[in-house]
């Protein structure tokens, strides 16, 4: 298969245009049918995102809630492959597969509020690549610096084009101050490469902090010139839907006020992985999943 996104074997970092489209047609059907009016298509195409608020009630929010509470206190899933502790601490970061351990998270993920729009915008389709949680505790939840995922996606899990969604709802309160999701709109229409080469088993330390695949400083400057820089708050129950390259992170949360979100990825059935295109193996399937029934 032709790489039509090289990365990961260059020295310096290279920033590209987008080769496919952001919005894809529905082979043989209509273009753009489903429950997103034409503004917010055309808003998703234009920044790469698109903020709901609220995606999910109230009570399913605390049912969720409830449900996180116990994965986190879990002694047996913290020492599981599946969750990622913090760099510095035993803290849980992120618990991956949710929706393969939890029933009401499996729920979630296939629920007409996420799949609807995901459908709509991939044009199929669609199964999920990767589900997690991500901890942000109060005082000590560390950051998450700038990245493109399709960037790691192809490298690592051979995804071939950016074809997929990422939903990002919020279970607690997304303050200003407490390290809500920024993202660079307009960015997922530049790849930015990456130099170095991927070790093997790379991501048991990028999980915790990542440093291969991540863009140079001159990139992320060059993109929030172009673009600015958009923070994402909102109450428990909102969420973003975000192009799988969109230039993201989000900083650390030193404040007594917690975060915690559930991050869904659909990818489209038409872009299923392959061998990776920057790594000696694929990552594990609690990762990035090899399993291609759709939602």
């Amino acid at each position: 298969m032709i790489d039509s996104y090289p990365t990961r074997s260059c020295r310096t970092a290279r920033i590209e245009p987008r080769r496919d489209p952001v919005v894809w047609a529905m082979p043989g059907g209509p273009y753009h049918q489903g429950p997103l009016n034409q503004q917010a298509v055309d808003g998703f195409a234009a920044d790469g995102f698109l903020a709901v608020d609220p995606l999910l009630e109230a009570d399913v929010v605390a049912d969720l809630r409830a449900e996180l509470d116990a994965l986190r206190a879990d002694p047996v899933l913290a020492d599981d492959e599946r969750s990622v502790l913090e760099p510095d601490s035993r803290d849980v970061r992120s618990i991956f597969d949710v929706h393969r351990l939890n029933p009401a998270f499996a729920a979630l993920v296939a629920s007409p509020v996420l799949l609807g729009p995901v459908r709509q915008l991939l044009g199929s389709e669609v199964y999920v690549h990767q589900s997690r949680v991500n901890f942000k505790p109060g005082f000590n939840g560390q950051d998450f610096y700038w990245h493109s995922d399709f960037e790691t996606w192809h490298a690592e899990d051979g995804m071939p084009v950016p074809r997929a969604v990422s939903v990002s709802i919020a279970l607690t309160d997304n303050l200003d101050c407490n390290g809500p999701l920024m993202i660079i709109p307009g960015s997922h229409r530049w790849f930015v490469s990456c130099p170095g080469e991927t070790p093997v088993d790379h991501y048991r330390s990028s999980l915790r902090r990542q440093e291969i695949g991540t863009p140079d400083q001159a990139s992320v400057s060059w993109l929030a010139s172009q673009g600015g820089i958009r923070q994402f708050t909102g109450p428990a129950g909102s969420a973003v839907f975000f192009d799988c390259n969109a230039m993201h992170g989000s900083n650390s949360n030193i404040t007594p006020y917690p975060r915690s979100n559930v991050f869904v990825v659909y990818n489209s059935v038409e872009n299923t992985l392959v061998e990776p295109f920057g790594a000696p193996v694929p990552r594990p399937s609690f990762i990035a999943s090899r399993s291609f029934d759709p939602v």
